[in-house]
């Protein structure tokens, strides 16, 4: 009986020591009870775990071993304090107001460091190139020059070499930044213009940091702009040749790669790779399985699939499937979108034409501000609703949304007819221009 209680809690021990606590403080009128925590793939936010606060404290106990970003969400006020992990306790204390964040004290030692590297990373990016400027017109002799002479070359000097074995996740986030995406890296001197092939071995020999680092979404579009427009097909097929598309990172990396044409309208290419994915035969990766059913939901020929109403306005309706008309007009879109400002007013000026026609229209908002939507969608008398979480709403991976404003045309049946990319071929189709 001794030896099994000593391996059990040696056990238990090594278990403790492979996990790690996330600590969330917030002053007393902070009013959000819920939080939830995410890592990161690549560029998507994956859930962890849901917790309530108590005594305005939130502590998330993290099981496995993780280095990268991560972030805590508070769905009710919308707020996200963003932050990295590093295998150790992390400890973070916002600074509330009208209850948004307004300040975040990092309490460890490793987001306190990362802190202090990403101010002084922006400072060298955007503040050193103008001080560089500044000082051609003014002498070296001069009080003014030696002072600007003294900041360049504080700027210009590395603000302190991080210690790997310390710190692995922010030598390597620093390191492979610098390198291959900060503006050091895009100089008109050719000689020091990080190459393809330089991005392509860097991506298939890196390890997990990889995908939990933010680095690999910018890291790609580097990669295609560095080939040129004419030759995206070949350098993607380069680039997935050497991952394998049968690998997991060689998986997240087409997922990517299709996520980042869809954004762009590149159809041509998001439909080629999405067809590569469809086809693959091997055992696809969560993250893969995502994109494809998030573009699938949104495929002509389609069933759009059926949202849930949180509090929409002028409908009786509990769900976009409840609403009965011929057509449907779907739009997302935001009342801090500029184009929205310039389309919607258009789709209210012929809104009776259309109701003549007995098409509905259902606007899906992605704002964050309860006032300014308030505001906005009083003159809208088509079916308004909104999450009031931004980009952070449900139905922006439901739906596959990557801009706003977007459009989606459904039949009675709430089938995809048609996908405008404008108000004007919206009322174009239905005749109403």
């Amino acid at each position: 009986m001794k030896k099994i209680y000593t391996l059990s809690a040696v056990l238990a021990a090594f278990a403790l020591q492979a996990q790690f606590t996330v600590t969330i403080q917030t002053p007393a009128e902070f009013k959000d009870q819920d939080a939830i925590l995410y890592t990161l793939n690549g560029s998507k936010d994956i859930i962890v775990t849901k917790e309530q606060g108590k005594n305005n404290v939130w502590m998330f106990k993290y099981p496995n071993n993780y280095m990268g970003m991560m972030k805590v969400y508070f769905p009710s006020s919308n707020n996200t304090v963003n932050f990295i992990s590093e295998n150790k306790d992390v400890s973070l204390k916002l600074d509330i107001q009208n209850n948004k964040i307004k300040d975040v004290a990092y309490l460890d030692e490793a987001n306190e460091l990362m802190s202090k590297q990403q101010e002084g990373s922006q400072k060298k990016e955007l503040i050193l190139p103008a001080l560089t400027q500044i000082k051609e017109y003014y002498k070296d002799n001069t009080d003014f020059g030696k002072a600007l002479k003294t900041e360049i070359d504080r700027l210009s000097g590395n603000s302190g070499a991080i210690d790997a074995s310390k710190h692995p996740f922010i030598s390597y986030y620093n390191t492979n930044y610098s390198k291959f995406l900060s503006n050091s890296s895009n100089q008109s001197d050719q000689s020091k213009k990080v190459n393809q092939d330089e991005v392509i071995n860097f991506i298939d020999k890196s390890g997990d940091m990889l995908e939990t680092s933010s680095l690999l979404r910018p890291l790609l579009v580097a990669y295609l702009n560095s080939g040129g427009n004419a030759n995206v097909t070949g350098s993607v097929d380069k680039l997935l040749d050497r991952l394998k598309v049968e690998t997991p990172r060689g998986q997240t990396v087409l997922s990517e790669l299709i996520d980042i044409f869809d954004a762009y309208q590149m159809d041509e290419f998001k439909n080629k790779y999405i067809t590569l994915a469809k086809n693959l035969k091997c055992t696809i990766t969560d993250r893969l399985a995502s994109t494809l059913k998030s573009n699938a939901n949104a495929e002509l020929g389609s069933v759009f699939p059926n949202y849930k109403f949180q509090s929409a306005t002028n409908t009786t309706a509990k769900s976009l499937h409840e609403v009965k008309a011929d057509k449907k007009i779907i739009v997302f879109w935001s009342s801090t979108c500029s184009h929205c400002e310039n389309e919607l007013p258009k789709l209210l000026n012929k809104y009776n034409d259309l109701k003549g026609k007995n098409v509905q229209v259902i606007a899906l908002s992605l704002d964050v501000d309860k006032n300014s939507y308030s505001k906005k969608i009083a003159a809208f008398p088509w079916i308004n609703d909104t999450e009031l979480r931004g980009w952070n709403s449900s139905y922006v991976d439901t739906y596959n949304v990557h801009a706003t404003p977007t459009y989606f045309i459904l039949d009675a049946n709430n089938k995809i007819i048609n996908k405008p990319e404008h108000v004007g071929n919206v009322l174009e189709y239905f005749n109403v221009k």
